[in-house]
Order: C-alpha cells, then sequence, then structure tokens
C-alpha cells in the first residue's frame, strides 16, 4: 500500500516576518531545514529536483513592506504570514510538491515511526510486561480489565501526549499502578532506514504530577520529544489515526469542520492542512481586506461628495481672494498717487504763499507814519479824557457829601418834632400816675383784710394720718389677697394636673386596647430611633409629597394567624423596621431629617429606609397556582399579607411574591418544589415550619442545592395581648386623681367665699381714700389763696412805692427845652457846611466841561485821520488776509503730503512681497502713473462693490475643502495601495485553492468510494461529501449513513444514530482512510462493541485484507472478543493478554509463543523420529 510523505511544513513557516535584509536569509534557510527534512522521510528519487515551479512567485524582497498587517495586527504587533504563489505559509521559493510518495520501508518490514517494542512496569494493570508488534496489523485482545486499553495509554503518555487524548485521567500519576510509587513506559520507534531506532523512556512517579524523558538513554524534554514526533508525522492526538475506547463515541461527536482538518492531517496530501490554514488565514485577511477597502470607498465617495458640495464656495472664495488682493493693490496705489498729487499742490502754494507775504509787508512799510499820527492824537486825547474824568469824580464826591449832610439835618429835625411832641404830653402822664396810685392802695387794703382774717380749714397733720392708717389696712388686705391668690393657682394647678392625669392614663388605657399602639410600643422597646421615627412621621405626614410607610412590622398585617408565622419568617429584621418611599425626593427628604441631620427628632438617628424606581412589573413567579395546589402548597406568602398598595412593590423587591408556603409538611412534595424554583436559577420555599433556600451550582453539572433552616414563632407581626398589671396602675391613678380633682372642687369654694369678704374690705378701705382726699384738697385750695393774695399784697406795694418816688413835673419840661434848644444848633451847622461843599462843586463842575470840549475837538481830528488810516489799513489786512489764506493752503498741502508720504510708506511696508512687487512693474511701466488718484479711488471703489456683492465665504470651509482633498489623495493613494494587496492575496488564494481543493477532493473521493462500498457489501448505505463555504474555516467533510431500506440518507451525528451504528461508521471510515494515512502507525480500541455478528464479521475481514498489504502502516486494533471463523493474514500479528495473580514471578516464563514454539518444535522432532 503506497504511503503518504509527511508534510514539509514545519512550525517555523508560520512565526513573523523579519525585516526585509534578514528575511531572504531566513526564508532560505527555512527552505533547506524543510528540505532536508522530506528528504528523510521520503525514499530517494532522481526525479525530486523536477518539481513544477509556481505560476505566481512574487518578489519578497520588493513587496515585503507591502505585505505587512494594517489592520488586523495582534496586540503584541505580530504580522501576518506572508503567502507564496502557493497559497502556503512557506516561502514563495518552494516548488510545489507531488501529492504521493511511498514511505521508506526497512528491510524488517517497519516504517519510520511504527512501534518496535513497548515495555512497562508499574503502570496501570501492569506489574511489567514487554512485547513486540509487528509492521502490518496488530490484534491486541484479551478478557476485560486485563490492560489492554492500558496499551493505548501506555502509547500515548510514552510518545508525550496529553492524557486528555485518552478520555481518561488528567493527571499523570493516576497511571502509576496502585500501590507502587513509581513505573515507566519505555517505546522503541523505528528509525529512518540507515539509523539506529528511537528509544522514549517516561518515567512516573505516584507522588507527583511530574515525568521525566529519556531519548536513547539520555535525559530529553518533552519538548525535544514533541520534535521527533513531528518529524515522524506520528499523529496519537488524530482521533482519525488514533481512537481510544473511551473517544470511540466522541468521533462522531467531532464537528464536520473539526473532521474535515483531522483527515487532511491523517491523509492525503502531506502539504494539505497547511494549504488549508494559508486558505483560512488568507481568506480572513482578504475578508477584512475588502472590509476595510469597502468602508474606505464609502469614506471616498462620502469625501468626494461633500467637497463637491464645497467647490462652488470655493470658488467664490477664491474671487473673493483676488478682489480682495486687487483691492490691497489699489488702496496701496491710491495713497502713493494721493501724495504726488498733494506734493505738487504743496509746491504750488510754497510759490504764491511767498508772493502774498512779499506784497503785505510793502503795505506795512508805507502806512507807518499815518498810524504814528493817529497814535499821538489818541495819546492827547486819553489825557483829556482823563482830566475830565477826575474833576467829574471830585464833584461827585462833593455832592455825595452834601446828600449825607442833608439827610444828618433832616434827622435832627425829625428828633426836634418828638421833643415838642413830650413836652406837649408831659400833663397827662401826670394825670394817669395819680389814678394808679389810688387804684394800688385800694388793693393793698383789701390784702391786708383777707390775710389778718383767714377763713377756717382742717388740719392737714390729721388727714395724713388718718390716711396712712387706712393705707396700711389696705396693705395687709393685699397681703391677705395674694396668699388667697397663692392658693387658689395651687387648687387649680392640683385640679389640671388631676384632670391631665385621668386624661394621659384614660388614653393609655385606650391604647392598651389598639394593636397597632401596642405594636408600636413593642417597636420602640425593641428599637428606640424606630419607634421615634414613627411618631414622628405620623406628626409631619405633610412634608412629603406621597405617603410614607411606616416600617412592615406596623404597617402589614396576616389576618391568618396560622401562617403568620411563615410570613414573618420571610422578614429579617432591619426589613420588618425599614421605612419605605414611594419617590426619591421623599427618600432623599426623610433620610436627610431622620438619619444625616437632627432637624427632626434633636439627633440623628439609625434607622433603615429604602426606595426603588419602579420600572416594570415584577419577575415571575416560580409556579403556577395548579402547580402550587398540585404540589400541596397553601400559596405565596404575599397573598397572605394585607399591606397598602405602595408597601407591596417593597414586598415584591423582597421576593415574598416568589417564595411558595405549605403548612402541612405531609401533603407538600418538597423534591418537586425544588425542582420548580430551580426552574428559574433558585429560590425558596417554606414547608411547616422549614424554610428552604434552593440555588444552583455554578459548575458542572449545574445540580440544584437546598438550604435549610427551621424558624420559630412569631413575635412581630402578631398582635400583642393586654398587660393587665398595667391596665390596674392605670386605672388606680385615675381613681386617685378624681378623689384629687374632688378635694380641690371644695377647696375652690371656700377660697371663693374668703375672696367675696376681702373684695368687700377693700371697697371700705376705698370710699374711705376718697373722702380723706376730698377734705385734703378743700384745705388746699385753701392755702392757695391765701399765698397768691399774699403776693398780690407784695407786688402792689412795690408799684405803689415806685410810683411815689417819680421826678417832679417842672423839672422833666426844662430837661426837654434844653435838648430842643441843643438840637436847633447843630442844624445851623450842619446848612454852613453843605453851602459851601455847593459852591465847590459847581467850581469843579465848569472845569470838567471845559476839559469835556478840548476833548471833543482831538476827538472830531482823530475821527478825520482814522478814515485815512481804514482806507489804508483796508488795503493792508487784504493783502494779510490773501497771505494768511495762501499761507494756510500752503500749510495744508505741506501737512497733506507729509501725512500721505507716511501712509504710502506704511502701506507698502504692510503688504506682502508679491503686491509690494506687481506695485513695482505698475509703477516702472509707468501705468500708475497714467491714473490719477480719482481714477484709482473709482476703480477701488468698484472692486468694493464687488466684494460687497461677493458673499463672504468662512475661510475655514475652504480650510476643510483643503483638508478634505488632502485626505481623499491620500485615501485613494490607501486604496489602491490596498488594492493592490486585495488582488494579491486573492491570486494567492486561487493558487492555494487549485492546489487544495482538487487534493481534497481527490482524498474525500477515494475515501468516499472505499466508504460507500464498504457499507454496500453490508446492505447499508454510505457517503462522504465535502461541503462547501464562502469562508474556508466552515468547509466541512459531511458523513451520511443509511442502515434500512425505508430510511434516507442522513447526517452522522452524536445522538441520530444508536452506538453500534456509530461504531460500524467510525470504523468503516477509518478504515476507508488507512489506505491514503500518512501516520506511521494507527489504533482504534474496541471499535467492535455495539455491532452486530454480521457486522462485526464483515468490518474485521475489511480491516485484515486493508492492514496487510504489502505497502500497509502498522495498525492496532484492540478487542475484547473475537467471533468465529475470521479471516486472519500471514503479515497480522495477534497479541493475546494474559494477565492476573497466577501468572510466574520470574520473567519470561509462561511467554505463550516461546511456549508454542516449544510445542512446534518437539512435534518437529516427534516427526522426525518416527
Amino acid at each position: 500500500m503506497a504511503r503518504k510523505p509527511a508534510s514539509p511544513v514545519s512550525d517555523d513557516s508560520l512565526k513573523e516576518n523579519t525585516p526585509k535584509g534578514k528575511a531572504k536569509a531566513r526564508a532560505e534557510a527555512a527552505r533547506k531545514e524543510k528540505m532536508s527534512r522530506a528528504a528523510r522521510r521520503v525514499e530517494e528519487d532522481p526525479e525530486e529536483d523536477d518539481r513544477k515551479e509556481g505560476d505566481e512567485e512574487e518578489d519578497a524582497e520588493g513587496e515585503a513592506d507591502e505585505d505587512e498587517e494594517e489592520q488586523g495586527a495582534s496586540p503584541h504587533g505580530t504580522k501576518r504570514v506572508r503567502l507564496n504563489a502557493e497559497g502556503d505559509s512557506a516561502p514563495a521559493e518552494d516548488v510545489k510538491p507531488e501529492r504521493t510518495k511511498t514511505l521508506p520501508r526497512d528491510t524488517d518490514g517497519f516504517i519510520p515511526g511504527s512501534i518496535v517494542r513497548i515495555k512497562l512496569e508499574n503502570f496501570v494493570t501492569y506489574d511489567a510486561v514487554e512485547f513486540r508488534p509487528g509492521p502490518y496489523l496488530n490484534m491486541i485482545f484479551g478478557p476485560n480489565g486485563t490492560g489492554k486499553s492500558t496499551i493505548a495509554c501506555a502509547i500515548c503518555l510514552g510518545l508525550n501526549f496529553p492524557p486528555a487524548v485518552l478520555g481518561r485521567a488528567t493527571e499523570l500519576n493516576s497511571f502509576v499502578k496502585i500501590g507502587t510509587d513509581s513505573g515507566f513506559i519505555e517505546i522503541e520507534l523505528k528509525a529512518p532506514k540507515g539509523k539506529p531506532n528511537l528509544i522514549i523512556k517516561r518515567t512516573l512517579s505516584a507522588k507527583s504530577k511530574s515525568s521525566s524523558f529519556f531519548l536513547n538513554g539520555q535525559a530529553a524534554t518533552g519538548r525535544e520529544i514533541n520534535s521527533r514526533m513531528a518529524e515522524l508525522n506520528v499523529q496519537v492526538s488524530n482521533l482519525c489515526t488514533f481512537l481510544p475506547q473511551d473517544k470511540v463515541s466522541e468521533f462522531a461527536h467531532m464537528s464536520p469542520q473539526q473532521l474535515l482538518r483531522e483527515t487532511q492531517r491523517a491523509a492525503g496530501n502531506a502539504s494539505l492542512t497547511a494549504w488549508h490554514d494559508t486558505l483560512i488565514s488568507a481568506g480572513k485577511d482578504l475578508k477584512g481586506l475588502m472590509e476595510a477597502l469597502n468602508g474606505d470607498r464609502d469614506q471616498l465617495k462620502n469625501l468626494e461628495e461633500r467637497n463637491a458640495n464645497l467647490e462652488r464656495e470655493v470658488r467664490r472664495y477664491e474671487e473673493r481672494r483676488q478682489i480682495e488682493r486687487d483691492i490691497e493693490l489699489l488702496e496701496l496705489i491710491l495713497p502713493f498717487k494721493e501724495y504726488t498729487e498733494a506734493k505738487a499742490l504743496y509746491q504750488e502754494a510754497k510759490e504764491s504763499s511767498k508772493k502774498a507775504l512779499e506784497r503785505f509787508q510793502k503795505l506795512q512799510a508805507r502806512n507807518a507814519p499815518i498810524l504814528d499820527r493817529k497814535k499821538e492824537i489818541e495819546r492827547g486825547l486819553s489825557d483829556k479824557e482823563k482830566a475830565r474824568e477826575a474833576k467829574k469824580a471830585s464833584a461827585k464826591k462833593k455832592f455825595e457829601t452834601i446828600v449825607k449832610r442833608w439827610r444828618d439835618n433832616e434827622s435832627l429835625e425829625s428828633l426836634a418834632e418828638d421833643l415838642k411832641n413830650q413836652l406837649e404830653g408831659i400833663r397827662s402822664i401826670e394825670k394817669t400816675r395819680k389814678q394808679e396810685m389810688e387804684r394800688l392802695k385800694r388793693s393793698i387794703a383789701a390784702a391786708k383784710e383777707t390775710l389778718a382774717n383767714p377763713p377756717e380749714r382742717e388740719d392737714t397733720t390729721k388727714l395724713r394720718e388718718e390716711r396712712r392708717r387706712v393705707e396700711i389696712e389696705q396693705l395687709k388686705q393685699k397681703d391677705r389677697v395674694q396668699d388667697l391668690q397663692a392658693k387658689q393657682r395651687a387648687n387649680v394647678e392640683e385640679e389640671s394636673r388631676a384632670n391631665h392625669i385621668i386624661n394621659q392614663n384614660m388614653g393609655y388605657l385606650k391604647q392598651l386596647d389598639d394593636a397597632s399602639h401596642r405594636k408600636l410600643e413593642s417597636l420602640s422597646r425593641w428599637d428606640r430611633d424606630c419607634g421615634e421615627a414613627v411618631r414622628w412621621l405620623r406628626q409631619n405626614q405633610h412634608r412629603f409629597k406621597m405617603e410614607v410607610f411606616e416600617p412592615p412590622m406596623l404597617s402589614c398585617t396576616v389576618p391568618d394567624n396560622k401562617l403568620v408565622h411563615a410570613v414573618e419568617a420571610c422578614f429579617n429584621a432591619s426589613q420588618l423596621k425599614t421605612f419605605v418611599a414611594q419617590c426619591e425626593d421623599d427618600y432623599a427628604l426623610l433620610n436627610r431629617l431622620l438619619i444625616d441631620t437632627p432637624d427632626a427628632l434633636g439627633r440623628s438617628t439609625r434607622i433603615h429606609t429604602w426606595y426603588r424606581h419602579q420600572s416594570g412589573p415584577p419577575s415571575a413567579q416560580p409556579m403556577t397556582r395548579e402547580e402550587m395546589q398540585q404540589i400541596g402548597f397553601d400559596g405565596y406568602a404575599l397573598d397572605f399579607i394585607k399591606c397598602p398598595d405602595g408597601m407591596r412593590w417593597f414586598l415584591e423587591n423582597m421576593n415574598l411574591h416568589k417564595t411558595a408556603i405549605a403548612l402541612n409538611p405531609n401533603r407538600a412534595n418538597g423534591n418537586r418544589a425544588m425542582e420548580l424554583v430551580t426552574r428559574e436559577g433558585g429560590g425558596k420555599y417554606i414547608i411547616g415550619n422549614v424554610m428552604n433556600s434552593v440555588t444552583r451550582s455554578r459548575y458542572g453539572k449545574r445540580l440544584p442545592q437546598n438550604q435549610t433552616y427551621n424558624f420559630g414563632q412569631a413575635r412581630n407581626l402578631v398582635s400583642q395581648a393586654v398587660d393587665e398589671d398595667e391596665k390596674h396602675r392605670l386605672e388606680k391613678l385615675i381613681k386617685e386623681a378624681r378623689n384629687k380633682l374632688d378635694m380641690c372642687k371644695e377647696e375652690a369654694e371656700q377660697l371663693a367665699k374668703e375672696d367675696a369678704t376681702i373684695r368687700a374690705e377693700s371697697k371700705g378701705f376705698k370710699d374711705e381714700l376718697s373722702q380723706l382726699d376730698a377734705r385734703k384738697k378743700v384745705v388746699d385750695e385753701i392755702e392757695k389763696k391765701l399765698t397768691n393774695t399774699e403776693l398780690r399784697l407784695r407786688r402792689d406795694t412795690k408799684q405803689l412805692k415806685d410810683l411815689q418816688s417819680a421826678p417832679p413835673v417842672d423839672v422833666e419840661r426844662a430837661r426837654l427845652k434844653g435838648e430842643i434848644l441843643s438840637n436847633a444848633k447843630k442844624r445851623v451847622s450842619v446848612a454852613k457846611e453843605c453851602f459851601t461843599l455847593l459852591r465847590a462843586t459847581m467850581q469843579e463842575q465848569a472845569a470838567a466841561t471845559r476839559f469835556g470840549l478840548e476833548a471833543a475837538q482831538i476827538a472830531s481830528n482823530k475821527t478825520a485821520l482814522e478814515a485815512l488810516v481804514k482806507e489804508k489799513e483796508e488795503e493792508v489786512a487784504k493783502a494779510k488776509a490773501d497771505f494768511q489764506e495762501v499761507h494756510h493752503r500752503y500749510e495744508v498741502a505741506k501737512e497733506d503730503s507729509k501725512a500721505k508720504l507716511q501712509i504710502s510708506k506704511a502701506k507698502l511696508a504692510s503688504v506682502d512681497d508679491d503686491t509690494r512687487e506687481q506695485f513695482r512693474v505698475m509703477e516702472e511701466s509707468g501705468e500708475v502713473a497714467d491714473k490719477s488718484a480719482d481714477d484709482i479711488e473709482t476703480e477701488l471703489e468698484a472692486k468694493r462693490a464687488q466684494l460687497e456683492m461677493n458673499m463672504h465665504t468662512n475661510a475655514g470651509v475652504v480650510d476643510q475643502y483643503k483638508r478634505r482633498q488632502q485626505e481623499i489623495e491620500a485615501l485613494t493613494e490607501k486604496i489602491k495601495d490596498r488594492e493592490k494587496k486585495a488582488d494579491r492575496v486573492a491570486r494567492s488564494i486561487k493558487t492555494a485553492r487549485d492546489n487544495w481543493q482538487p487534493a481534497l477532493e481527490e482524498l474525500v473521493a477515494s475515501i468516499g468510494k472505499k466508504f460507500s462500498a464498504a457499507f454496500d457489501r453490508l446492505g447499508c448505505a454510505g457517503e462522504v461529501r465535502i461541503r462547501e463555504h464562502d469562508d474556508f474555516d466552515k468547509w466541512a467533510i459531511d458523513i451520511l449513513v443509511k442502515f434500512r431500506d425505508d430510511e434516507k440518507l442522513q447526517l452522522l451525528t452524536g445522538e441520530r444514530q444508536s452506538g453500534g451504528e456509530r461504531s460500524l461508521t467510525t470504523i468503516l471510515y477509518l478504515m476507508s482512510l488507512t489506505e491514503e494515512a500518512r501516520a506511521p502507525f494507527s489504533l482504534v480500541d474496541e471499535i467492535n462493541q455495539g455491532m452486530d455478528q454480521r457486522a462485526e464479521r464483515a468490518v474485521h475481514n475489511s480491516l485484515v485484507e486493508v492492514t496487510c498489504k504489502v505497502d500497509s502502516g502498522q495498525y492496532f486494533l484492540i478487542t475484547p472478543k473475537l467471533l468465529p471463523d475470521l479471516d486472519y493474514a500471514e503479515r497480522m500479528k495477534v497479541l493475546c493478554v494474559n494477565n492476573g495473580e497466577w501468572l510466574p514471578e520470574e520473567p519470561g516464563i509462561g511467554n505463550m509463543m516461546n511456549m508454542i514454539n516449544a510445542y512446534v518444535q518437539h512435534q518437529t522432532r516427534s516427526n522426525a523420529s518416527m
């Protein structure tokens, strides 16, 4: 049977690409290494070098940078594997390998990698064993438990494949025989022709999970063993070549995709797996490239569309920029042109100013004598005016003195008239004085008479003593009133206390009968803060937007006392004491007033509060009502609670709507309840007085777990009994208070009588004091009248004395006459002085008139001269005005020229070099000189008008357009690069697929042909098909079978077919694969289990036929039984396992082959002697 060469692809071909300088060297080294490995596995063939080169070969040096991964790089920077023309991950220089090569077989019949010898010690069921399998079919059989499958375990572990391949124990120390400390596995593998065999030994320890390897007697690592297994293409981990007993069922459970990959590894072209991996990797790369390419194309289209929308605005912006540049140039030309024209005006104004100044100066020199004469006349006129004014001032001063003296004279005249009037009134004054003296004498006599005979009046001292006596009695009475009022107040307070005690204790008695209050008292004894918070809440509910519910201990009741114990078991202590808010604002206010601050109770409290937004209906209940009734449950805990509607959301969050209760434990089905509750993941339920908490494990098979505990009697939700002692105590207090109240009423009546007596006495004292005050008032009025009379007597006596002592009338008359004479003398003196001053005033007035006439003559001369001067001055003024006007124009032109020069310089310095250069060219060409400033300004205004008509475009839009244009260009280049890469990857995929798909189809067709033929021989039907897919990693091999005539072909799965059908299908597929296999040996363990005799016989005979051909490889068939009359071949080897406690202790004794050989030799000698 032809064997296929091992894959020349090594792990090195899947490593990262190195930089370009080292890539070629490493690729060459990898190529040489692979070729050398292939040479060791393939027979010498002179035509090996005649392989065809690939259809397409990339230049690795020129495109190394383009092949790097752009989008899918790993976090560690791993680059994409490069692809050669064959789609392989090997360098592109490799040539396409041939599909089939014959493995080198040595003279002993073994091919490299075959098992030559197996030796075990203290391994599973064996103390010690050593046997040598044959190079073809090796049938290992023996009774169950003797260690047949142990040989499969030894091959797997001895060649450093993981225990998971076996499907048994996962730890190495589990394979050491029980009762021993250590063991080992020793396997001898056939080496390539001309080389010594490989002896691999693995030592195991019962006390450690580690092991050690020896290769040809030298210590080795597991990596070295793995490397040798890869070189020999040993595939113990492939179910298509190595099928242990515990993995037989897993073959049917393999996914079609996994079956394809394992088939490729086990048989067919050696490059199938590498090609497939390349297609998968390249397909993913191509898919990623195409997704990125499509995304880039969409982005490019979007960018182009967005820029197309901006092109009009950009053109408008460019036009505006050109107009702005033209305006900037014209704004530069205009000041220079204005400066040139202003400079010309300045030169012209300068000449005109000079001529006007010369004419003005000539006129001034010609008029100078006339002006001097005018000044002389003006000085003479001024002197005459000053002299005239001096005389006028002196005359005015003298006149003012005359007026003043005249006013003095008038005053003296008025005084003289007054003195005359006084002299005439002396007679009437004397008569009035005598009449007043008589009146005063009469008044003095009457006053003396009154004082000498005063009226009778009481003694004020006695009145005061009498009043003091009454006031003392009144003070004593006030003390009695205060004492009485104190007694009355004490009595009222005592009565009030008695009423308060009665009312308070009556309320207490009423509260003792109130269950809610009893619960509140119980809550207060349990948690003082919680009780005070409830009392505060009852008085302050109006402060909240919605009702804040008191704790469930107060707001929830259980009407049915039989259920109260189970319901209370659903609450913990904190839940029973939790205040429930219905909105977030109330929740925050409640926490702030009672917990965070002392605003409510004067101190912070430690209470439980709760609020949660009700976003939807409560979670589903684990059991329906019908299911609960069927398994003996009474209902859910929430069904038995009476509470406000808003409290139900809190109870539902406690899952009380999901906690089922069964009062009768004999009627409830606990196991069924646990199953129903765990359907939703877990929960709680109550049976009798036992709380069950059911959860489902997170690990393994996720089995349900139940925790239980017994709960006691309810203490908080039940109604409290009345305390009779407390009731008697309160009734006693009420009785005592009522007795005290009666005593207070009797005392109040006595105090009221005493108060009436005191009030009557007080009225008598007031009347007596009023009478004393009236008598004293009469005495005070008499005393006041006598005092006023005495004062009037003194005043009249003094006035009479003053009138009697006044001077006589003749003396007064002589005094007045003397004053009248003195006054007349003063008036004569004043008249003389006024006459003298009047004459001097007249003289000075005459002098002033003379000076006035002289000044008038001079003024007349001045007027005539001024007319001449005015004519001359007007001529000079006109010349001066002309000069000033011309000079002003000169100054203005000068300043304007300077200013425009500065403006021109500043403007020239502010523009950019391009504008400055353009201006220079225009100036040199004479284009600037040909236009006037007005022409330039007109043109500038036209440009500005154009600029205003051109709508302003945001410069950011243009920047965005240019930036986006750059993005478009960069993205276009990026798309081109990606299109090249996508084309290159697509070509690589096509090349690899052109190699892989025909080889795969040929392999599957070969397997399918043999598979179908084998089924036909059994009277069944079977097919092997390739299932294609756009994703290469989803390509699959489907095995379709039909075991009955009335069935259709059905896909082989781990559930659809029976165990025997799966085993039959598995062994027939493996047999069909055998002729195409590349592995040095294969193994199946107890594959015939579950087959009927007809199928088992057919399978056995076919297996012997296939595996015992000349070109067949090594094959191990492990079975516990054999049918009679089976087919056997000379090349197969039968290994019988004899294991038990009666085997000989010495090695070699009891060896069956030795016994058979000894028997044969004995028979031969016997026949010869005969």
